[in-house]
């Protein structure tokens, strides 16, 4: 699922090492895009031609699941956790029904990241990023001027945008879809105060921000023509690199939230999915998951691939030396024990309550969250009648 060259690249690499050290296994990479992953997926197990593992985040399983071809994991988990301890949040997602359903394998945080020089530039204390909705509101006005603006927000239909709006309706309190009776409920007064505030923030967003996905606002703050955004950890690798200033130009905080509001902003652990049953293969996915786990290949592995982006999942890797030995991790410890400290405080929508809603995946799975924004920002529909309009498109969704 993760598409960028340099991920497969790094990825093969740790696959290559396993098929050379294991010659009785030979283990291949398909890569897909995130944005195909539901079709392409349910073709691939309709025609009997699935892979044995695919790689999740816990609203596909949801979705994969209803298939019958996703087989639980329970004993992996059991095996892998004896050795490794994985933290407890990562595991949750994936346990519904009695079983655990996949092997997470990184954590992703979202977190606000903004441009010390920037801020200098604006008159702005480089080392108090903002802390309040108001912070942020005044920041992104202040900061936006000529060619420069002020915070990136997406408002394409895209999962990046399911995943903004969501990181601002968690700091709002409104993180739960579903009531605790499963019944939709997103569209209350809190939920459409997040998405008020999000449509006065978009003023000082870019222009072409409506047709985001994951490479443009990276491309814009490392270029010098963005001064915040709220993304994940891959802005550490090439920051010094791209935007030609000092690595200590970079800064970090947690998504600022309103005064009668909560810290916190969505966070997911990725995992892999067995689809498979017959019991050689199962043995040799065991094989595999065990070499991918062992500390020092597996935080090599997420350091390789995108260092400070994928976040361990285990207390063996997060102590581990091949984790903090990455020269990027290295440069920005801070940085990366604070995106840990974040995850504590995440949250995914569908998995707010103590019971999985196998429902979320029909939601996410056509970017609702996504399209309710681009009521408001593209088509200008008032908050109120965008969010009514979003709640309505979930019970559709889910036959309520």
């Amino acid at each position: 699922m993760e598409q960028p060259p340099h991920r497969v690249k790094q990825f093969q690499a740790t696959i290559d090492r396993f098929n050379k050290e294991n010659p009785d296994i030979f283990v291949r990479q398909q890569v897909i895009d995130w944005m195909e992953a539901y079709t392409k997926a349910m073709a691939a197990i309709q025609s009997g031609n699935q892979p044995e593992l695919l790689f999740t985040i816990p609203d596909f399983t949801t979705v994969i699941k209803q298939s019958g071809a996703v087989q639980p994991v329970d004993d992996i988990i059991q095996e892998l956790n004896k050795k490794y301890h994985f933290i407890q949040a990562t595991l949750d997602p994936y346990h519904y029904d009695g079983h655990y359903w996949a092997v997470p394998t990184y954590g992703m945080v979202h977190m606000l990241w903004y441009r010390k020089d920037l801020f200098k530039k604006a008159g702005l204390d480089p080392n108090s990023p903002p802390k309040t909705w108001n912070d942020l509101k005044a920041a992104a006005a202040k900061l936006t001027k000529g060619k420069i603006y002020g915070i990136g927000l997406p408002a394409s239909k895209h999962m990046y945008t399911d995943q903004a709006i969501y990181s601002f309706m968690i700091t709002n309190k409104a993180e739960h879809i579903f009531g605790p009776d499963g019944k939709v409920i997103f569209d209350n007064p809190r939920t459409v105060e997040t998405f008020e505030f999000y449509k006065e923030l978009s003023a000082y967003s870019p222009p072409d921000s409506t047709s985001w996905s994951w490479a443009e606002p990276q491309l814009a703050f490392n270029n010098g023509t963005l001064a915040m955004a709220i993304e994940k950890g891959q802005f550490l690798g090439p920051f010094e690199k791209e935007s030609g200033v000092s690595w200590e130009n970079l800064g970090g905080a947690p998504v600022p939230w309103p005064a009668d509001g909560q810290r916190g902003s969505i966070f997911y652990s990725n995992g892999v999915m067995l689809l498979t049953k017959n019991k050689a293969k199962v043995e040799a996915v065991k094989r595999f998951l065990s070499y991918l786990f062992e500390p020092e290949v597996n935080g090599e592995w997420l350091t390789g691939m995108e260092p400070g982006l994928f976040l361990p999942v285990t207390e063996a890797t997060s102590d581990s030396k091949a984790f903090w030995k990455n020269a990027i991790v290295a440069k920005y410890p801070k940085l990366v024990k604070l995106m840990i400290e974040q995850s504590s405080y995440g949250r995914l929508f569908g998995f707010t309550r103590d019971k999985v809603d196998p429902n979320i995946g029909k939601i996410s799975g056509q970017n609702i969250l996504a399209q309710v924004v681009q009521k408001v920002i593209v088509e200008k529909m008032s908050p109120d009648k965008a969010v009514k309009w979003g709640a309505d498109q979930m019970r559709a969704a889910v036959g309520q």
